[in-house]
């Protein structure tokens, strides 16, 4: 089979498209023939020894996909040969066919087609975590999600409206923000032209931002914070921005009552399968309902998978990018 492969820690470019062995699934895990693969921020860090997972060489990047079961483990009995799947792989998925522990794969719905399947489940699947168990958001309450255009940005928009909450999106251009009304945002900060800080200050009235959804880190991060409700919640959900991870002085959580907490799904669906897997029946219903539509904005053959990672560290990606393998 073809597979994207890295071969020693570097950019994009120096991956590689090779034919290697078919894998073969172990007594827990299924074997999916690849339809499409998501491409996430942690495809960027993977490549350069900078995530916190390091597999061996060579091995293909991409954490997520959706596809087709070839073949079953011998302990696996809820998933059968050509079920329609998406799954959670950690790497693995820019290849034409991955091994994936089933505890790690969903049953994909008829609503949905396996290119869209392979765009849903990282990003929804963090944002739900994240708003649902981690911020335990209200309705009525008050959202601000930063990098609000990007992949888990505007899930985390849509996610939001969803749950009946007014959602402020904040982005670095007003075509990034565009995106972001038409996900369904109530307001919109340009935080490249406007104060982030002031501009809550009006939109709150004062009062300061429930829940804060960080997938950007970087130096508005602590501006951010010190905008928060009492009583607020603030997720940490990755670091786009690069230049390091910021940090905050320790006494804006407890002159606040504002706690800061962490998003980690991966660990969240392989700790908790049944929480995850609730989270999903309801993301499912939503699409159904056309509440959440995933923007594919761009879509990359397997050759090509390295222009898709660059695309998205170089976060030139509005959306969620797509790498189509077959």
């Amino acid at each position: 089979m073809k597979a994207l492969l890295c071969k020693a820690f570097g950019p994009a470019d120096t991956l590689v498209l090779e034919d290697i062995a078919n894998p073969e699934p172990k007594k827990s895990e299924v074997l999916i023939e690849v339809q499409a693969a998501g491409v996430n921020f942690p495809d960027t860090l993977i490549i350069e020894g900078k995530y916190q997972f390091k597999p061996p060489f060579p091995f293909a990047p991409g954490g997520e996909v959706a596809g087709l079961i070839k073949a079953v483990g011998e302990k696996v009995s809820h998933l059968r040969v050509g079920d329609r799947v998406m799954a959670l792989t950690g790497w693995g998925g820019f290849a034409e066919e991955v091994a994936v522990p089933a505890y790690n794969v969903l049953p994909v719905p008829k609503s949905m087609d396996l290119t869209t399947a392979a765009a849903f489940s990282m990003t929804y699947g963090t944002s739900m975590h994240a708003l649902k168990q981690r911020a335990n958001l209200q309705p009525g309450e008050t959202l601000l999600v930063l990098g609000a255009s990007g992949g888990v940005g505007l899930a985390a928009v849509e996610i939001g409206k969803a749950m009946g909450a007014k959602v402020i999106a904040a982005a670095s251009s007003a075509e990034k923000l565009e995106v972001a009304r038409q996900a369904g945002a109530d307001a919109l900060i340009n935080y490249s032209e406007q104060s982030l800080k002031e501009e809550l200050k009006t939109l709150t009235a004062g009062q300061g931002v429930d829940v804060i959804y960080d997938p950007v880190g970087g130096e508005l991060f602590e501006e951010a914070f010190r905008s928060i409700a009492w009583n607020g919640r603030f997720l940490v959900v990755g670091f786009a921005a690069g230049g390091g991870i910021p940090a905050l002085p320790a006494n804006l959580p407890l002159l606040k009552g504002a706690a800061l907490i962490g998003v980690f799904w991966g660990s969240f669906a392989q700790r908790q399968p049944q929480d995850n897997a609730d989270n999903f029946q309801q993301l499912f219903a939503w699409h159904a309902e056309g509440k959440l539509k995933p923007l594919l904005s761009q879509t990359f053959p397997l050759e090509r998978g390295g222009d898709a990672i660059a695309a998205l560290s170089q976060r030139k990606a509005v959306g969620k990018v797509i790498v189509q393998v077959r």
